[in-house]
């Protein structure tokens, strides 16, 4: 009997070791670090029932012809635009997300509108036959043109495919796909290293867009080895609560455009359906003025998004008051009302902190820093602020209160929606005025305290 070769992989960071330890020297992950069973390692020429690879050739860059590779529509204006305005044939697409979340049902969806178009596969490995054509009925779904397949070895997914010449392939998911000379189970660490660099390989081969689905630990982050991530060619995640019924799919990779796309979609009886304008949901103020309130443009992508920003500051009977962020950095908030009570006078160590973004979003930029000093400090004097303000600018640690990118762009969405007053950096000033809205341009914190 051959002796089985095994190796050690981190799986965070994707390095190889000799032995086990508990602590990945690259990455310096803790307990990350599994052992995988070595198989032969064929190329897509070489496995069982496949055609050979095509001859390789050399070429100059300014030969490539690009008129080969259009993109296509999805049938999902939010989805084209996180990918970058389509799917590009021959891409290997890996789409993640929670449990429930709504990956299944979006995807198919976007297989029965493109099979009306042209030839589309569905390749199953979770459901059976019946439930995904059970789903397709309740949602009302053209089931006519598309093929279907229900199986988890990816040789012949690949072989059937390769019969069939489809423009798209789904693979749901990539976690229970394997190869017959890995000896490992499927979803491990080997497994899903190879199988997805088989799917990518054979994507680009024969020109057939793949979309893959892939499960994500507690953390929130996609399961498998970070291999996975670096061999396809655009990651996304489809976010949401389970108590909500709204789902954000954000771009985290993509080689055919920009990253940090955002897509919004509602969760319907009918299946997903677009949200054609993200700042209205996140807009849900009431008509009266309160205080710790107020609303600011966030830059996604390609487009502003309005949200609002609610801060609470109440007495604290605790020795450390509190601290406490939903969908900002907390760090970045202590950092801020320091900056207040240097710059500013205005002292809040006794009080416990409270901010929250509406609506879930995730502000990862620093345009939300003069907003959210804003609404802190209309909560601590309960001073409400007008419901037609918007605010954006970054604070610095000297007061100053520095540009952001894309301002003009930030101010008429808000004007579009009916935004009449805007506190703004200096350098953000327009130099045309903004039709219907009168925008006050401030250097420093005291004086956007001052406007308010």
């Amino acid at each position: 009997m051959a002796k089985v070769k095994t190796a050690y992989v981190c799986n965070e960071c994707g390095a190889d070791f000799m032995r086990w330890q508990g602590q990945c020297s690259e990455c310096g992950a803790w307990n990350s670090i599994t052992e995988v069973r070595l198989g032969a390692v064929k190329t897509a020429g070489t496995r069982q029932g496949y055609a050979g690879a095509a001859q390789a050739k050399v070429m100059r860059l300014d030969e490539v012809d690009l008129q080969e590779v259009p993109r296509f529509s999805s049938g999902f204006a939010e989805f084209d635009r996180v990918l970058g305005g389509g799917i590009v044939p021959g891409s290997a697409i890996l789409i993640g997300g929670a449990p429930g979340a709504g990956k299944s049902t979006l995807l198919l969806q976007l297989m029965c509108g493109l099979a009306e178009q042209g030839s589309a596969l569905y390749v199953t490995g979770e459901e059976s036959l019946q439930q995904v054509a059970m789903r397709a009925q309740r949602l009302g779904l053209p089931s006519t043109n598309l093929k279907m397949l229900a199986e988890t070895n990816v040789e012949t997914v690949c072989l059937l495919a390769q019969q069939e010449k489809p423009r798209i392939m789904v693979i749901d998911s990539i976690q229970v796909m394997h190869l017959a000379d890995i000896q490992s189970a499927p979803g491990s660490v080997s497994q899903v290293r190879e199988s997805a660099a088989f799917l990518t390989r054979f994507a680009k081969q024969y020109n057939i867009a793949i979309i893959m689905v892939g499960h994500v630990t507690k953390d929130g982050s996609l399961a498998g080895p970070k291999v996975l991530e670096h061999c396809i060619d655009c990651s996304v995640m489809l976010e949401g609560d389970t108590d909500s019924r709204y789902r954000t799919l954000r771009g985290n990779k993509n080689r055919f455009g920009p990253v940090n796309e955002l897509g919004v979609f509602a969760m319907t009886g009918q299946g997903m359906k677009e949200v054609k304008n993200p700042s209205a949901i996140f807009l849900t103020r009431g008509k009266e003025d309160q205080s710790g309130s107020i609303v600011m443009v966030l830059w996604e992508g390609t487009r502003p998004l309005l949200v609002e920003i609610q801060g609470l500051v109440d007495h604290s009977p605790l020795n450390n008051p509190r601290r406490v962020t939903l969908g900002m950095e907390q760090n970045r908030i202590s950092m801020l009302l320091a900056v207040m009570h240097r710059h500013a006078g205005i002292q809040m160590a006794d009080q416990d902190v409270f901010v929250n973004v509406v609506g879930g979003v995730k502000v990862n930029e620093t345009s939300a820093d003069l907003a959210t000093l804003l609404a802190l400090v209309s909560s601590f004097r309960d001073k409400p602020l007008p419901n037609d303000l918007v605010v954006f600018g970054e604070v610095g640690l000297a007061g100053e209160i520095r540009p952001v990118p894309s301002g003009i762009e930030r101010l008429k969405e808000a004007a579009k929606h009916g935004f009449k007053r805007a506190i703004v950096p200096l350098a953000n000033k327009p130099k045309e005025q903004i039709s219907g809205m009168d925008v006050v341009a401030v250097s420093k914190l005291a004086e956007a305290l001052e406007a308010i």
